[in-house]
Formats: structure tokens, sequence, C-alpha cells
């Protein structure tokens, strides 16, 4: 059951980020300029935050095992609408749908978490997660080599027939859940989030290192395809997308994150892996040298990601069992928040800068983010 809510939430997320190898191809077909062009990804990401806030928090109030489906079946019909979009008005509309409505994979994270034993729920939180890191990273590697073979509206289409399924097998096989449910009604479900961030202080320190890791990640994963489909390298999509799976292999490597939260080194953890983040933009940044070390570069910061997210989120499902729904909603706002900055900073910042701009972007936030750890680490 885990490793199918790791695959449900893997094909959910992918969905915001099919767009990042396939950005100079919207951009020549929708007439956008260069400079501008990661706000497709940005309008995506800004409605996913969104979408946490509004949608992930009634994971705690209603049946899981109903409204995780109906969303996904929702985000079949906005995945449609994207991928036969005539203009760039109904483009980003679907878009913003596919992103209000990918958070089912947050809801599928909290579900597990709640299913899980209190020994093994790191472990779990970990397996569950990787399927949505890889999702992310898998997303690139598939839209990249659909678009050479049948154009970039077959990955859109092909992802809701793929959607499509899973919605009906999650619909006879999601387990019965016996839980206490909370008497708030909804607006007071959504004050509630907020006030979590006020009463949690470990919540509101992950949460902004959400923000600050997922920012990195953001940074390099949007702006890649830039420098790789131009001149001297001039790689397809498929090759570009092929880079997603290094990422996912880094991904997988830090899938023991959460049993060593489990076992009390979650800061320790944090530590090696931040510091892990900011070596990686070192060879990330002689990618024009060699692909091999951006390869390297890449397994580096897609492993040091994950290990801090998981790690995250291990440590704050332990502080309110009755309120996971609403924990992740709250911590993945930040999460959004930054991978929407990181985003829309990358492809501006590549338009003046070059290559060396983004390093320098994507290694200043991560030394802030090591920089903040070493400040917390003892909270």
């Amino acid at each position: 059951m885990a490793l199918l809510f790791a695959v449900a939430c893997g094909l959910s997320v992918a969905n915001i980020y099919y767009a990042q190898p396939l950005l100079d191809a919207l951009a020549r077909e929708f007439g956008l300029p260069n400079s501008s062009v990661g706000i497709v990804i940005t309008v995506t990401q800004l409605c996913y935050a969104l979408g946490l806030f509004l949608l992930v928090p009634l994971g705690d109030l209603q049946n899981r095992r109903k409204l995780i489906p109906g969303m996904m079946l929702l985000s079949v019909i906005a995945l449609i609408v994207a991928g036969t979009a005539g203009s760039t008005a109904v483009l980003f509309a679907g878009l913003a749908v596919v992103g209000l409505l990918a958070v089912v994979t947050q809801t599928l994270v909290a579900y597990a978490s709640s299913l899980a034993a209190p020994s093994e729920r790191g472990q779990i939180v970990g397996l569950v997660t990787s399927g949505v890191v890889i999702g992310i990273l898998l997303a690139r590697t598939f839209a990249g080599a659909l678009t050479d073979i049948a154009g970039w509206r077959s990955v859109y289409l092909s992802s809701a027939a793929m959607l499509f399924f899973v919605a009906c097998i999650l619909l006879r096989s999601l387990p019965r859940e016996h839980r206490d449910q909370p008497r708030l009604n909804y607006v007071q479900l959504l004050q509630s989030v907020l006030a979590l961030f006020m009463q949690e202080r470990i919540l509101r320190i992950r949460a902004i290192l959400a923000l600050l890791i997922f920012a990195s990640f953001s940074i390099l994963w949007t702006s890649l395809v830039l420098p790789l489909s131009r001149p001297p390298l001039s790689l397809s999509h498929s090759a570009i997308g092929s880079f997603g799976l290094a990422g996912a292999a880094g991904a997988l490597a830090a899938a023991r994150a959460g049993r060593w939260a489990d076992m009390g080194f979650g800061q320790k953890t944090t530590g090696i892996a931040l510091g892990l983040l900011l070596l990686s933009w070192l060879p990330i940044g002689l990618l024009h040298r060699s692909l091999l070390l951006l390869v390297f570069g890449i397994l580096l910061l897609d492993m040091a990601v994950q290990a801090v997210h998981v790690t995250n989120q291990s440590l704050i499902f332990n502080v309110r069992p009755e309120a996971r729904s609403r924990l992740t909603a709250g911590y993945m706002i930040f999460y959004s928040i930054g991978s929407a900055f990181g985003s829309i900073a990358s492809t501006a910042v590549y338009s003046y800068f070059g290559w060396t701009g983004v390093c320098t972007l994507g290694a200043s936030v991560s030394a802030l983010a090591l920089l903040f750890w070493a400040c917390t680490r003892r909270d």
C-alpha cells in the first residue's frame, strides 16, 4: 500500500513539473520571451501553494478515501484542458487548476503517516515522499522524451490517462482509517493552520528550511533547460529530460533519511545534507566544461534536498497526530513559495548573467539554508 501511495504521489506531483524541460517549446508556440517564460512554472507553483492552504487541510475533516480519488479525477479534466490549449490564457488556466489539485500528493503523504505504526512512521514517510521527488524528477525525462516523439501536448494528455487509471485503483483499494473527526467547520479548519504556526516552533523552523531548499532545487531545474538546449550543447528534449534520472537516483539514495529521523538523528542528517547541497553547486557550475560533473552535482543536490525534506516531515508529523493534514499544508506552503521564487528568479538571472549567475544564486540560497540550520539546530 505504501508503494501504491508513492506511485500515486509521483504521478500527481509530476503534473506541475512537466513544463520545465518544455519551456523553450512553450515559449516558441505561445510567443513568450525567454526572460519571463519561467512564469509558466510560477503560476502553477503559486496555485499549488493556494491548494495547500485551501484543500489539504480537508484531509483532517473529510473522508480521505473519497477526497483523494475525487481530486485526482478533477486533475484529469484540467490536464486535458492544458493539453488542448489554443492560447496562453487557456494554457495558464489549465495549469493553474492542475497546480491547485496536485496537492492531493500531500493528502496522500499525511494519510500514509496516519496509517503507519509510530516506530516506522519516518520510514513510511520516506518511502512515499521518495515517490514525490522521483515523480518531480522523472517528469522531466518523460516530458522530454514524449515531446520529441509526439509534441508537448501529448505529455499532458498522456498524464491525464495515467492519472485516471491510478485514481480508479485508489477508489477501490484505499484502506479505511479510524480517527476522531475534529469539531471544526471549514473556516475554523483554515484558521487552525495559522494557529499551528503560532504554536509550534519546529513547524516554523522546518517550513523555512523547506522554502530555502526548494528554492535552490527549483533554481537548478527550471533554468537547466536553457543552457542545455542552446549552442554549443544544443541537446534534444529527450537528452535534457534524461538528467532527471540522475536526480531520481540521488533522491532514492536519501530515502533512508526518515529511518534516521526515527532513530533521533534528524538534526545531524539535516546539517550534513545542507552541506552537500551547498557543495553541489560547484560541479553544477562547471556544466560547460563537463556534463559528467553536472550529473554528479545533480546527484548531490537531489540527495540533499530529499534528505532534508523527509527529515522535516518526519519531525513535524510527531507534533500533532490529529492535525497531520494541516501540518502538511502549512509546511508545504513554504515549499511552494520557495519553488515559485526559484523558478522566476532563475530564468530572470540567466537572461542577464548566464549560467554563472544562476549557480551563484543557487549557492547563495543553499548557504543561507545552512546558516539558518546552524542558528536553530538546538531548538
